[in-house]
């Protein structure tokens, strides 16, 4: 969800500038009482469905050992679907996640596309040092940032005209949206379950838990960050064991 700390977008002529991601948790079925009856079914049978009615902090024991020794499948009996809105960059890597996710996605094809842009803000680090696979990341001069917000703005404006332009032609809209740059904001549903989703943090985010380390995109990270506040609110006792198990997806 967004908070009154979020970035607030700021409008130059005529287009939108955002420097912030936002995710809606719009539906859920999700708890950790899910995990241990999907897993006890092994050995109870259809006396598994009384875990229903359990206390999960009762066998959080279970839930650690799932982890631990990555049975993975009871972890995959729930969903979640978030209403995420971020540059177009960011879902063409979330897209690369396709085993337990369904994704739809706002279409330029259909609709007249709006004219908000991604500008990062002062908290992004702008310079990329070193080679593939070893690079660093450091914050920019106030100079740079204000480079890269006045030629992004220029370049937005330049290209959502052209745009506006080839729609007041007649051209059909999923011609037009071709000058459109892939800062433009989007948005989308996307469903998972926490076994999918756990192998997205562990890749789109850094933590100081992982036993595998990640150098995710820092625009991807916010969306991933905002996700697992969902999920560790939703599934307390799996958020546990998979950050005291390396935050490795089981």
């Amino acid at each position: 969800m967004t908070s009154a700390d979020d970035p607030k977008p700021t409008s130059h002529s005529d287009v939108t500038l955002r420097g912030d991601v936002t995710v809606e948790l719009v539906k859920s079925s999700a708890s950790d009482s899910d995990v241990l009856f999907a897993a006890r079914v092994s050995t109870a049978g259809e006396q598994s469905l009384d875990e229903l009615q359990k206390d999960p902090e009762r066998s959080k024991g279970l839930i650690n050992f799932l982890m631990r020794d990555r049975h993975g499948s009871p972890f995959e009996h729930n969903s979640m679907t978030f209403f995420v809105t971020a540059p177009i960059f960011v879902f063409r890597e979330f897209m690369r996640h396709r085993v337990g996710w369904s994704y739809n996605e706002e279409s330029g094809r259909y609709r007249e596309l709006q004219p908000v842009f991604y500008v990062p803000d002062e908290s992004r680090k702008l310079i990329q040092e070193g080679r593939p696979g070893k690079y660093v990341f450091t914050e920019g001069t106030p100079s740079q940032h204000a480079t890269v917000g006045r030629v992004l703005d220029e370049s937005y404006q330049q290209a959502y005209a052209a745009y506006q332009k080839l729609l007041a032609e007649g051209v059909a809209r999923e011609v037009a949206r071709a000058v459109l740059p892939v800062g433009l904001f989007s948005s989308m549903y996307a469903t998972c379950n926490a076994r999918s989703l756990m192998h997205f943090l562990g890749l789109r985010t850094q933590h100081e838990l992982a036993k595998v380390p990640s150098f995710p995109q820092r625009e991807i990270e916010m969306v991933g960050e905002k996700m697992e506040a969902e999920w560790a609110r939703l599934m307390p006792l799996t958020y546990a064991a998979f950050n005291a198990n390396g935050r490795v997806a089981p």
